[in-house]
């Protein structure tokens, strides 16, 4: 006989390699490729040859030897490899990679995300399975059955957000602590944008946690020197490059322009932080960047101070990562696959879904909204929906459609991370716990 806990895993398996398989049509059926792994690659293995990777001409002029029919790529295509805007400690982790031809390297690096997300979404499933088993089997099936993009094109984000999700696990059951805090330091050095505020929270939590955030900060501080020098040595100007790239890619018309006509919030993987909402209403870059951190410093600055005053226990844990991982999602540039890090709302949604009260309902509903909403397979429907309506923002009528009908994913992380915040601050200053005695 197969028990429950077999069968969701058997189902998580089965939804991950219908993800890998349709990623793998997606991959064969985009000339070239799907982009993600081969951007790092490509700088990476300039890097390796001593070219400077932050350099946009040296890294064209690197691409066009590598790859002769670069020229012919779109403007989409050749931003993503060319304007390199990683980090340097990515080099220290593809650099064996870039050693290998890139199909072999690109297998290899898919067949990792692929093993270390199952693991992270098996991981966050079980500490949520205890309250509500079913609904924690649907909401990691529906992420893993829509993460094609994660799995063809090896973005980074697969590893980052699996890593943190596997971390947190890790620190908060108290289980293989070593490996949760290189986990950790490993995903803070590579995108420390996506789980920082995660960080953030053991940090203020003190106690244990406190010890376990600071021991992650001291290998992250290794591990961004160690790469710092070598950049240094093959590009001494990496920092201003670095700037300089990112003001491109995120200029009118680049690929991470949070502008409601731009490429970023157009395609699949599309960008789903508060600017691509904002944006819609007000277009200047100053207005919407400055009402985004105005609505999201707001619930920042109350989270932390619920967390410095409440007590530290599993349920409160999990009500503040369910706050700080939507809320990482809005404040600056992110895309769909990032957002794969609101698995970690997971266990405190079972808790208040366990209960059956109205909020429970409520979170559930919210909850499976969202993760439905940043999945590969709905915002290709929608982005392809959303041509065929020919939305404008001729006027506020426009606008209003446009934010509800093409911009669902923000609204709703807005409106998940502030319901969240409500519980947490109710159940954590009150003392009352999650689950009924």
């Amino acid at each position: 006989m197969v028990n429950a806990k077999q069968a969701s895993l058997y189902l998580m398996l089965l939804c991950a390699g219908l993800s890998v398989a349709w990623g793998f049509v997606l991959n064969r059926g985009t000339p070239g490729g799907i982009m993600g792994f081969p951007g790092i690659y490509y700088g990476t293995s300039c890097l390796v040859h001593g070219c400077d990777p932050y350099n946009l001409r040296e890294l064209q002029a690197f691409y066009q030897e590598q790859n002769p029919r670069a020229s012919a790529e779109s403007l989409e295509r050749r931003q993503s490899v060319t304007l390199y805007v990683n980090l340097p400690p990515t080099f220290l982790f593809v650099a064996p990679f870039a050693l290998l031809p890139l199909k072999a390297a690109q297998l290899i690096w898919v067949l990792l995300i692929v093993g270390c997300f199952l693991l992270g979404g098996y991981l966050i499933w079980s500490a949520a399975a205890v309250d509500a088993p079913a609904l924690a089997a649907a909401v990691v099936c529906i992420v893993l059955a829509n993460s094609e993009i994660i799995f063809a094109g090896g973005n980074t984000a697969g590893f980052v957000v699996s890593l943190c999700l596997i971390a947190v696990w890790c620190l908060m059951k108290e289980r293989f602590v070593l490996l949760g805090v290189a986990c950790f330091a490993v995903s803070l050095a590579m995108k420390p944008h996506d789980g920082g505020l995660v960080w953030l929270y053991f940090l203020l939590a003190g106690g244990t946690y406190r010890k376990r955030a600071l021991q992650t900060l001291a290998l992250t501080v290794v591990l961004v020197g160690a790469s710092v020098l070598w950049v240094s040595h093959a590009a001494p100007h990496w920092p201003g490059e670095l700037r300089a790239n990112l003001q491109t890619i995120s200029a009118p018309n680049g690929i991470n322009d949070p502008g409601p006509d731009s490429i970023g919030v157009n395609s699949p993987d599309m960008i789903i932080d508060l600017q691509t909402a904002v944006s819609v209403l007000w277009e200047h870059a100053a207005v919407y960047n400055g009402v985004t951190y105005i609505l999201c410093g707001i619930p920042l600055l109350f989270w932390m101070v619920v967390t410095l005053r409440s007590r530290v226990t599993m349920e409160n844990t999990w009500l503040a990562l369910a706050v700080a991982a939507p809320l990482s999602m809005l404040f600056t540039y992110h895309r769909s696959y990032d957002a794969k890090l609101v698995l970690l709302c997971l266990p405190a949604c079972a808790a208040l879904w366990q209960r059956r009260g109205r909020t429970g309902w409520i979170v559930g509903l919210l909850m499976v909204a969202t993760i439905v909403m940043i999945g590969d397979i709905p915002m290709a429907l929608l982005v392809f929906a959303t041509k065929q309506w020919h939305l404008t923002t001729a006027t506020l009528g426009d606008k209003l459609a446009m934010l509800v009908l093409a911009r669902p994913a923000p609204i709703l992380l807005f409106l998940l991370m502030a319901l969240f915040l409500w519980v947490y601050r109710k159940r954590a200053l009150n003392g009352d716990a999650l689950k009924p005695k």
